[in-house]
């Protein structure tokens, strides 16, 4: 890998960043096996994903990411003390 620049520091943060989220909509599973499969699956597409050192994969990567979790986020259930 070539030397990282600014903007693979950046791109760095907004990665783990989008981590964050994907594991933290993770609560709103209510099965506590399909969560841990869930986390490590985004695990795991994180790490198969790590190597990519070009600047506009990445971008992509990160916008590919956004979608998906934008298009999960509505059918998980409420966390359970939102439902009270």
């Amino acid at each position: 890998m070539q030397n990282p620049t600014l903007k693979h520091f950046i791109l760095q943060q907004r990665v783990l960043t989008l981590y964050r989220q994907a594991v933290r909509a993770t609560r709103y599973i209510p099965d506590s096996k399909a969560r841990r499969e869930t986390i490590a699956w985004i695990r795991s597409e994180f790490e198969r994903n790590r190597g990519i050192s070009d600047v506009h994969a990445i971008e992509e990567k990160l916008a590919s990411g956004r979608r998906e979790l934008k298009q999960i986020l509505p059918f998980l259930p409420p966390p359970i003390s939102a439902r009270r």
